[in-house]
């Protein structure tokens, strides 16, 4: 049966999901088999498993750290908000429904046998499960039924973590205001305290941390430095999202829709040495850049409309008539076609929505997810032989009257592009697709091409490389500025309570 260990936060943000990440690149590296596990997450990020599944994009991430396949009982439960006040329930890989958040609330008590499922069927093949809470265990108005943090860690008896952001201020005020909201038999299950994303002189901290310990009598296991790695980020708190300019020679601006999903897709183009990645919020942010893309979205109708109103749409369609390429992926592609209709109402309340006009494309929403693993080569446009390899995940078939952008490894052909004598719009459903490294270079050299520079001294290095290369570069940061043998001993502990 595997140990196991559970880091909670004092809010969203504290940094959880990279301290999963690193403490399952640690234990890994200590000769353990590791599995994440997060019971519920909250994202847009998503991602499909080899079999098909839907599971969050950060235990994907998790995985990778653990060096282990990503399997959707890592994340038994998945919101995928649609509104302010509602989301898809995803349970097991699989769409539950559409739930509003006080729906939601009164049915998740149902799901603790899926959950519970899950974790034992992990905790069966692995050595070591590191759990990763939500949000912060002290909200006292969601503590009811609650299967996230301290309801999580009682159902598997797991040890807690609980870590502070330092980087927002008051992280004393965090940590000591967190515990004391918990309930004793709750307090007594967190084990350690993490300040999280220090700078300076660790010094500084020791009256603050003394004095911490003499009021909750929980230790500090870990004072874990502001560690800048490039892995891939959770949701709409992303610091990437706020990246408005770069020193990079090649100009890529992606549109920051409202509901903007797995920008993760652009990770390889970000790393690429003569790349440089801004995400667009507003028609005066735009400028002249060398690309435009349009991402996934969790709401494309409703995004179009934004697209529209907010006058990017305009300037999208001036620069491309000025000769400026454009790529859709998943959400972002079906806004570049014709039409899209929706007759059973699963993109919102319109019944359809003209489109961008820049693909010969419609769009028709219904109910069925295309969730589908797949590897693939472009056919069309000037990147043709490049090899492809991601993800489907969306709502809605495409029907294309023009030239498909790729074919797929069964055959069928998937995307669209058209091409012009200076410029080209291409589309595709497939995430991921900038991964294998093949697209990212040929691209690259197109832009560069088409804006007379040189870019063969900037060469990246191969994307798996590179993103193995930062977890061992988060791993060392943590290991080197916290207990992990205390963190062994409270393991063994728990386990043998069990």
């Amino acid at each position: 049966m595997a140990k196991c260990i559970m880091v909670q936060g004092t809010m969203s943000g504290a940094g959880k999901s990279l301290l999963v990440a690193a403490l399952c690149r640690i234990f890994h590296q200590d000769g353990y088999r590791v599995a994440p596990f997060k019971s519920q997450n909250m994202a847009l990020n998503s991602a499909v498993t080899k079999d098909g599944l839907e599971m969050g994009r950060a235990q994907v991430m998790q995985a990778e750290a653990a060096m282990t396949e990503p399997d959707v009982r890592m994340n038994p439960i998945l919101l995928k908000p649609s509104s302010d006040t509602g989301s898809q329930v995803i349970v097991n890989g699989e769409i539950r429904g559409h739930m509003s958040a006080v729906d939601y609330f009164k049915f998740k008590h149902q799901l603790i046998p899926d959950i519970l499922e899950a974790y034992e069927g992990l905790e069966d093949e692995y050595d070591i499960i590191v759990i990763e809470g939500a949000g912060s265990p002290a909200e006292i108005n969601l503590k009811s039924d609650d299967i996230v943090n301290m309801g999580m860690a009682k159902m598997v008896n797991a040890p807690v973590l609980l870590a502070g952001d330092i980087d927002r201020g008051g992280v004393f005020a965090q940590l000591y205001g967190t515990v004391e909201l918990l309930e004793p038999e709750e307090r007594d299950r967190v084990e350690g305290l993490i300040i999280n994303k220090f700078r300076g002189d660790k010094t500084i901290l020791d009256p603050g941390i003394e004095m911490l310990y003499e009021k909750c009598k929980i230790p500090i296991v870990g004072v874990i430095p502001y560690v800048h790695v490039d892995v891939d980020d959770e949701d709409s708190l992303a610091p990437r999202l706020r990246q408005k300019s770069h020193a990079k020679v090649l100009d890529v601006a992606v549109i920051r829709l409202p509901r903007i999903s797995n920008f993760t897709d652009f990770s390889p183009l970000e790393e690429h040495p003569a790349i440089g990645v801004r995400y667009v919020r507003n028609a005066e942010e735009l400028g002249q850049p060398d690309l435009i893309i349009v991402p996934g979205t969790k709401s494309t109708m409703d995004d179009l409309v934004w697209l529209r109103e907010s006058g990017l749409e305009t300037m999208v369609l001036k620069q491309h008539a000025n000769g400026t390429p454009v790529i859709g992926v998943c959400g972002g592609y079906q806004m570049l076609g014709e039409w899209l209709d929706n007759p059973e109402h699963t993109e919102g309340n319109l019944d359809s929505l003209r489109g961008m006009g820049l693909l010969p494309t419609k769009t028709v929403f219904t109910s069925e997810k295309t969730r589908t693993h797949l590897k693939a080569e472009v056919t069309g446009s000037m990147f043709t032989g490049a090899q492809l390899e991601g993800y489907e995940i969306h709502m809605g078939q495409t029907t294309i009257q023009g030239e498909a952008f790729c074919r797929l490894e069964n055959g069928q052909e998937e995307g669209c592009v058209v091409k012009k004598e200076d410029t080209f719009v291409a589309g595709s459903y497939l995430h991921g697709l900038f991964d294998t490294g093949d697209l990212t270079a040929r691209v690259a050299e197109y832009l560069a091409e088409k804006k007379g520079i040189s870019i063969s001294d900037l060469k990246p290095i191969p994307h798996e490389d590179y993103v193995q290369k930062q977890y061992d570069i988060l791993a060392d940061a943590v290991r080197a500025s916290m207990d992990i043998d205390r963190l062994y001993e409270i393991m063994e502990q728990y386990q043998n309570e069990k």
